[in-house]
């Protein structure tokens, strides 16, 4: 499936089949999705320069966007923490490269977690956003196992338009996200 096929998906299959029955009136009312946002926790590699910098070469990789790093406003004694210090890393994909990404995270790194059963229905904010995470980045075809230094998480979320959590989900359900099911 490649991004355009998605984009026609989105705009034939929402707007006919439940445009009546999420109870709006016009197709421009229907939610889309709006932004992702692919956010990294550092912890110990803000002490290592070289460290810091594969993180942010492998999200660059993974997201196909330059990736921005969160530094430190105040200090922490008890986490060691002094200001301008890096915490994480994150990258915001709106647009192509949203749809790039997503295409690439439902079709080729999700199929790929070992045991992988499907998302948690549990994970909406109320708002209408879709927040998970992922254990390791190898699951993306983009990493190879000889290029990283340790295997570091991710935390994405999914920012629409949704007003609802149920509008939410069937949003994200109709560009083929896996959810467990809702028994």
């Amino acid at each position: 499936m490649n991004v355009h096929h998605v984009l026609s998906s989105q705009k034939v299959c929402i707007s006919l089949l439940k445009c009546k029955e999420l109870g709006y009136s016009n197709i421009y009312e229907l939610p889309k999705l709006k932004k992702i946002v692919i956010n990294r926790g550092v912890g110990d590699a803000s002490q290592t320069p070289q460290i810091l910098n594969n993180l942010v070469f492998e999200l660059n990789q993974i997201s196909g966007q330059k990736s921005i790093i969160t530094k430190a406003k105040k200090a922490i004694s008890s986490f060691k923490l002094r200001p301008k210090m890096p915490v994480g890393i994150y990258v915001t994909l709106r647009g192509q490269y949203m749809y790039n990404f997503l295409d690439r995270l439902i079709n080729l790194a999700l199929p790929r977690i070992r045991d992988f059963q499907g998302l948690k229905i549990t994970s909406f904010d109320g708002f209408g956003n879709y927040t998970f995470g992922l254990n390791e980045q190898l699951m993306f075809p983009e990493m190879h196992y000889d290029q990283i230094d340790g295997l570091r998480g991710m935390d994405i979320t999914i920012v629409t338009s949704a007003k609802t959590d149920n509008e939410a989900y069937f949003l994200l359900k109709q560009y083929g996200f896996p959810f467990k099911n809702k028994s």
